[in-house]
């Protein structure tokens, strides 16, 4: 599943963004048996491993389709939305916490599901080692971790050398959709994302949610609760 030949020219346009502060902290948490089993059953068809090499996307999903990466799929139940809402497009999601995995390749196998692969692994390393330059068409970051502590934003995800990196991997036209429900992580998003050069804008500051992007369970209590929530959505130029 691994491409051994890359195009080392490519791939050297971006410096990978040093690692010193990570935006997760792994936690504990309880998976249910069915959870357990999918990933004792759909775990080795659908994760992929973790290897310092290129991607080969065609070979990984048995087609030559559009690639959207989502980074943070949380318990995955928007992701499989997705995947299931379009089947023309290949999904490969990164995520860290063992639960969120085992509950996603749950709706892949409720779902029957075939578009959509998951990486466990830290999202920058994966970036940096597994994903080649200008093979996205899309990437999807919904509701990172805020890290609300003004000691903390630090960790936030969404930075300058990050989104540098992360923008090389698209392929020009490509998209970044990111969206929180955070208003002062949404103003860092925003002023990251305009100060990018590779980056446009699709709309004049915040765009309405796309169609594609489901209301989660939280949302919608915050929503009734008066909290707002912003999507942003960017193109590679």
């Amino acid at each position: 599943m691994t491409d051994s030949v890359v195009n080392s020219t490519a791939n050297s346009t971006a410096e990978a963004p040093r690692r010193a502060v990570r935006s997760f902290v792994l936690r504990a948490g309880r998976m249910g048996t069915g959870q357990m089993r999918a990933l004792a059953e759909l775990g080795p068809r659908f994760v992929l491993p973790y290897t310092p090499a290129p991607l080969d996307l065609p070979a990984v999903f048995g087609r030559s389709a559009p690639v959207v990466l989502e980074i943070g799929f949380g318990m995955g139940a928007a992701t499989a939305e997705i995947a299931a809402a379009h089947p023309q497009i290949d999904y490969l999601g990164v995520e860290v916490h063992t639960p969120g995995v085992g509950a996603l390749l749950k709706q892949i196998g409720d779902r029957g599901l075939s578009n959509l692969r998951i990486l466990q692994h830290d999202a920058v390393e994966v970036l940096q080692h597994q994903i080649a330059n200008a093979s996205l068409d899309g990437v999807h970051i919904f509701f990172p971790d805020p890290w609300h502590k003004k000691k903390h934003h630090k960790r936030r995800l969404i930075q300058p050398e990050f989104i540098a990196h992360l923008v090389s991997k698209l392929k020009p036209g490509g998209y970044l959709h990111l969206a929180t429900d955070w208003q002062d992580y949404a103003e860092q998003m925003l002023a990251v994302l305009s100060a990018e050069p590779t980056l446009a804008n699709t709309a004049e500051g915040y765009a309405p949610r796309p169609d594609y992007r489901p209301l989660t369970k939280f949302e919608q209590r915050g929503l009734r609760l008066g909290h707002g929530v912003w999507d942003l959505v960017f193109r590679r130029v």
